[in-house]
């Protein structure tokens, strides 16, 4: 294999969680990787600490590097907080929708809908909760678009490994039916598509997934991502 970059190192890695292959708990050992990569293990470092970031690795200084574990409780404390602030921000969204903030949702709905029918998980995952933040940043608020993508990044991992097909699709349809409903200025119709939408994802979540891969070179052959 031809030396990697951190950027291919990452890619790659954050592939093979989202895609199942290497599951929560599993072991990344720095030397396999760097083997596998063909790069020192500085620059594996370098991944591992970016993946840490976006919450995807937990760096244990005594341990190492391990697939994140979700925490239940975490996620329903997450899904929680959103469902208050998410209520309130669909609520002024209508209030001051306009024709130019509607296309756009319905451009972003689109851009869903062409992942969920595609196989790449990792971008259908992004731009379903990207919607979220989205919304917020077509009112302009900053700080609430910033508060929206630190709760949706706590739960990303969740969403992004324990969330089925069959969820994905129906949280893309919910998306779809908010927007009509923001669209025909439909305030509480609106509120209640985005609380019982929030209350689906977080019940479609499930968490009895198969044991992680064993063998870190099986879980990265490109044969598996294929």
């Amino acid at each position: 294999m031809e030396p990697s970059s951190t950027s291919t190192i990452v890619e790659t890695l954050t592939r093979a969680i989202v895609e199942h292959r290497l599951l929560p708990g599993t072991k990344l050992a720095e030397q396999k990787l760097a083997d596998h990569f063909g790069v020192s293990r500085t620059l594996v470092r370098q991944g591992l600490f970016q993946l840490a970031q976006n919450r995807l690795v937990t760096l244990s200084p005594a341990r190492g590097a391990f697939v994140s574990t979700p925490s239940v409780t975490e996620a329903r404390q997450v899904f929680a907080v959103r469902r208050m602030l998410e209520t309130e921000m669909t609520r002024a969204f209508v209030r001051s929708a306009t024709p130019a903030r509607i296309k756009s949702l319905r451009a972003h709905v689109a851009s869903e809908q062409a992942a969920v029918d595609g196989s790449d998980i990792h971008s259908r995952t992004q731009l379903l909760g990207d919607f979220h933040v989205h919304m917020a940043e077509l009112m302009g608020n900053e700080v609430l678009a910033q508060m929206l993508g630190d709760l949706i990044s706590r739960s990303a991992l969740i969403t992004l490994m324990y969330q089925s097909d069959s969820a994905a699709a129906h949280s893309h349809e919910e998306h779809a039916a908010i927007v009509a409903a923001l669209a025909a200025r439909d305030e509480e119709g609106a509120v209640a598509l985005m609380q019982a939408h929030l209350e689906h994802v977080e019940a479609g979540l499930t968490f009895d997934r198969k044991q992680p891969v064993n063998d870190l070179s099986m879980a990265l052959l490109p044969t598996a991502a294929a």
